[in-house]
């Protein structure tokens, strides 16, 4: 297998065969990325023959699978994560090389160490079409808002900070407030994260906005109003989750007026962050709740719709619906096909990087909910799949947390604050 040397620390090469590995170790290379999907033609090896190849040649391994046409920032980002982890040079492959170098190619851009516009000339110095990455790049110097996203492990949750390039304004969206149930410790370190990155791009708060209440984490959001003054906002019909879960946890004193938030969104209203309009979309199905931002050519879907490659989102909580749900996201997927779908989970299925950006042309085309199937198909296939799912270890904890805004319980007489966990209620 011939590669291609980029510098020092990379090379780029096509798909190699098993017996290529053991060659990429005699000639040096510590490292092998993987950046081509599964099954793209018969005969492939794929990436569980690819590990196994590479563990036996002694290298170390990461998959980042890509298509051309739709590389996103966390694809590029993983590059760069398994490009800074290797203890050594680094073989890159795709079936070509081109995509391999796409994803470094377009690092260095975002990094600052190569100009926009050097990046064609840069990859045909090398006998490459980097076409593809200045597109990338010219699509992206005209999208607004901008969206940083903060992808955090514990729960498989994506966090977003959205704003608005021209008033650098923002607004953050679906926040974790870190907790560990073997100890019971809170902490902010998500949080105080997305506080660095908004004072390090010189940004203002307007909004701190919830999609829903979460079932497998705490929300930051009452602690970041704290922090940044921000009202927070979450949809209308969370007073239809405190009324179902007030009763379960059987507490009298919980208030179901929506209060806690300092506005609640109905389907179809308006607001604005900077200069950046933004529409409320209705998105039940997950729970009574749920509700979509639409921000410019932005959609934050949340627990609708996954990246193709990982479904839709499950509908056995209570309230839930697989038919509600269906609804919801047909309504999204009738907005313009470039929109991008940014969602709130990610669990990487085959052992993936972290992905959180699609399209509404990819969901329609990919999805194996979504393409070809209909509401029928599509409602037995969820509630199957939801009955082999087991609750959400954090279902209990979080909920008690999320229906007042992210406030944790109120301290009793000892200074202390407590959980209230109901036993068999589920």
């Amino acid at each position: 297998m011939t590669s291609v040397k980029v510098n020092e620390l990379l090379s780029v090469a096509g798909q190699p065969d098993a017996a290529a590995f053991a060659a990429f170790a005699e000639q040096g290379f510590a490292a092998v990325i993987n950046a081509r999907p599964d099954g793209e033609e018969p005969g492939q090896p794929g990436n569980t023959a690819e590990k196994a190849s590479a563990a036996a040649a002694g290298l170390s391994y990461s998959f980042v699978p890509v298509k051309g046409s739709e590389i996103t920032e966390a694809d590029i980002f993983a590059f760069q994560a398994a490009m800074a982890q290797a203890k050594g040079p680094v073989v890159a492959h795709c079936k070509s090389g081109t995509r391999a170098l796409t994803l470094h190619a377009l690092g260095e851009v975002l990094d600052g160490r190569m100009r926009p516009g050097d990046v064609e000339a840069f990859g045909k110095n090398l006998g490459f079409d980097l076409t593809g990455a200045r597109r990338f790049l010219e699509k992206r110097a005209g999208q607004a808002p901008h969206v940083t996203a903060f992808f955090e492990p514990r729960t498989c949750s994506v966090q977003y900070v959205v704003s608005d390039p021209k008033t650098k304004r923002c607004a953050i969206i679906d926040p974790v407030l870190d907790f560990d149930e073997m100890s019971g410790a809170t902490g902010t370190a998500n949080a105080d994260a997305i506080l660095a990155h908004i004072e390090s791009e010189g940004l203002t708060v307007e909004w701190i906005l919830d999609t829903h209440p979460h079932a497998d984490h705490f929300s930051a959001a009452h602690y970041l109003h704290e922090k940044t003054g921000a009202p927070t906002a979450i949809g209308a019909h969370v007073t239809d989750v405190q009324k179902l879960w007030k009763e379960i946890y059987n507490w009298p004193a919980l208030k179901t007026d929506g209060s806690q938030w300092d506005r609640l969104f109905a389907d179809g209203d308006t607001f604005e962050i900077g200069g950046l309009k933004v529409r409320v979309m209705f998105s039940p199905g997950h729970t009574l709740a749920s509700i979509t931002y639409l921000i410019g050519d932005a959609a934050f879907v949340h627990d609708t719709v996954f990246t193709p490659d990982s479904g839709t989102a499950r509908t056995d909580f209570p309230g839930g619906s697989a038919a509600a749900l269906w609804q919801s996201i047909q309504a999204i997927l009738s907005l313009p096909e470039e929109t991008r779908l940014f969602s709130g989970h990610d669990y990487q299925p085959g052992g993936r990087h972290p992905r959180w950006e699609s399209t509404v042309a990819a969901q329609k085309r990919a999805n194996p909910h979504i393409a070809g199937i209909d509401e029928a198909a599509f409602v037995a296939l969820r509630q199957a799949r939801d009955r082999t799912l087991p609750k959400p270890k954090l279902m209990l904890h979080a909920l008690q947390v999320n229906i007042r805004g992210g406030r944790l319980p109120d301290p009793e007489e000892n200074g202390r604050r407590y959980l209230k966990i109901p036993l068999d209620a589920l």
